[in-house]
């Protein structure tokens, strides 16, 4: 019994970990997201709640959580109801393997690579299901883009990890941030620049990112999957878009910036960690906010004629490589 509280209370502590660091990092880019739109835009953004504005996205919360639950007629209540759900569940799992720090880690496994790449999967059942329970033509439409775009974009970042994988022999991140120690020459993106950057193209696309938004485009679905959704229905689909953005962000740190790994031996810490994903956050909203969404067939253009060939021979290369 003892044993087995000492492996249950771990993971326990670091669920709790993950539903708060889920539910700051929902309020903390929100914001971020409203101020970078809005000074890209030559605005100032949210201004009147609290001091620059920065209470506007817990008002948000409060304001979703107090509207109405609907339903729409002829829809699938029950599988209309249980996709956000499965979109949101996941997310908190997929944080426990991502070594933070030293020490700071929910679930230390040898196949965390793989556990993260399984369950994000879960993702896309969510929104077909979104689309397909609502009985709306633009819900339909949009579970319809984001298979084929999750379905695409997975194959180039699968192999992409596959890679990093081959150079260390191993799945584990704990064991990936482990070699990338000492000084920043260690870092896998100096190894493997080609797939640094297949993974950040890739990394839009999984995350329904613009300028790859195609899901969701409003301009024409109205907001595609998730159209017939209000208040927390709505809301869970937002705090996992994020949570996935979150994810992946601290993936490609761990597998190409040294994860905890200071760029100088001896100043290593959770810091970094946290510096180099939410840098890598803020490139994303950034690029949100400049570059106009492309048309589906240029989506799946970019995936199916350049970066799989490109991943696919950067694979062979490395493999090649590593054997020689």
């Amino acid at each position: 019994m003892n044993a087995f509280l000492q492996h249950l209370i771990p993971l326990v502590i670091g669920a709790i970990g993950a539903m708060v660091w889920l539910g700051l990092n929902a309020l903390v880019l929100v914001y971020c997201e409203r101020k970078f739109a809005g000074h890209i835009q030559r605005r100032p953004g949210p201004f009147e709640v609290g001091p620059h504005g920065i209470l506007q996205p817990l008002i948000d919360g409060l304001k979703l959580m107090g509207k109405q639950l609907l339903t729409p007629d002829n829809s699938d209540a029950i599988l209309f109801w249980m996709a956000p759900i499965l979109s949101m569940i996941p997310v908190l799992l997929l944080f426990m393997p991502i070594p933070y720090g030293p020490s700071v880690i929910g679930m230390k496994v040898n196949l965390g690579l793989l556990l993260i790449l399984a369950f994000s999967s879960f993702n896309g059942l969510a929104v077909i299901l979104a689309g397909w329970a609502s009985n709306n033509k633009w819900g339909v439409l949009g579970a319809a883009r984001a298979v084929a775009q999750t379905v695409a974009y997975e194959i180039p970042l699968l192999l992409v990890v596959l890679t990093i994988s081959f150079m260390t022999g191993t799945l584990d991140l704990s064991e990936i941030t482990a070699q990338q120690s000492g000084h920043i020459g260690n870092w896998f993106i100096w190894k493997q620049p080609l797939a640094f950057i297949i993974f950040i193209v890739a990394m839009f696309g999984e995350t329904n990112r613009a300028p790859f938004d195609l899901a969701e485009a409003e301009s024409e679905l109205t907001a595609g999957f998730h159209t017939e959704y209000s208040s927390m229905g709505f809301g869970l689909f937002f705090m996992a878009e994020y949570g996935y953005m979150v994810v992946i962000s601290s993936v490609c740190a761990v597998l190409f910036l040294g994860g905890f790994h200071g760029p100088i031996p001896g100043i290593d810490g959770w810091w970094w960690m946290l510096l180099k994903t939410y840098a890598l956050l803020s490139f994303m909203i950034w690029v949100r906010w400049t570059y106009p969404r492309v048309r589906f067939d240029q989506l799946l253009n970019i995936n199916w004629k350049w970066l799989l060939p490109l991943a696919t021979a950067n694979l062979l290369a490395t493999a090649l490589l590593i054997k020689l």
